[in-house]
């Protein structure tokens, strides 16, 4: 069916294309192609958690990914280590915050 719908849309883009003052299908094809973006957006959802711990690193859990850091001692230089670790680069830390956030399917 995936394939059908690709098909379909590269032929109305060739024919558009020989075509672009009376092609009627532009309308078509953006109405079409913003019903597939809505129909995926509605069955994936973002899931957030916070994970903090002693120390200049903070792990998110499996299946999580670091969006962002945050440091004690006020210190604002933060990385993110192997995709999965908020590090923070101050000497002398006393914690050190996840934001962990994954995408699933509904």
């Amino acid at each position: 069916m995936k394939m059908r719908v690709a098909v379909l849309l590269a032929v109305f883009a060739v024919f558009c294309a020989a075509d672009a003052q009376t092609c009627a299908l532009d309308g078509l094809m953006s109405s079409l192609t913003e019903s597939v973006a809505s129909a995926v957006l509605q069955k994936v959802t973002l899931s957030c958690i916070d994970a903090s711990a002693r120390g200049s690193l903070a792990d998110c859990p499996a299946g999580y990914k670091p969006t962002g850091c945050s440091c004690g001692n006020a210190c604002g230089s933060w990385d993110i280590r192997n995709d999965q670790t908020c590090h923070c680069q101050c000497a002398n830390q006393d914690w050190t915050a996840a934001r962990c956030c994954k995408i699933a399917v509904k």
